[in-house]
């Protein structure tokens, strides 16, 4: 799993994130109960400003270990999409 961890991780801040979900999603065929690869799955997701695929992925992290940091990104992706500024839209 590290050797995947720095793959991805180096594809994310090279902006290649269609390259990192390629390596990803190979990596998820034959792993698909690691919650640190479904966690990578939705941090290459937010980059890509993809919420739902982010949300899910971080879902099945969950799933698999109640504890992943993918918790804290979930509430993360919650609140931003629930951010409202009633000074915004009253205008």
């Amino acid at each position: 799993m590290e050797n995947i961890k720095n793959t991805i991780n180096a594809l994310i801040q090279e902006g290649k994130y269609n390259d990192a979900l390629v390596s990803i999603n190979a990596y998820l065929a034959e792993n698909q109960n690691s919650d640190e690869a479904w966690f990578l799955a939705g941090n290459v997701y937010r980059k890509m400003e993809n919420w739902q695929g982010a949300m899910n992925a971080y879902i099945k992290a969950m799933d698999i270990n109640p504890e992943s940091p993918a918790k804290a990104a979930y509430g993360m992706i919650v609140s931003i999409l629930d951010f409202y500024d009633k000074n915004r839209y009253n205008q």
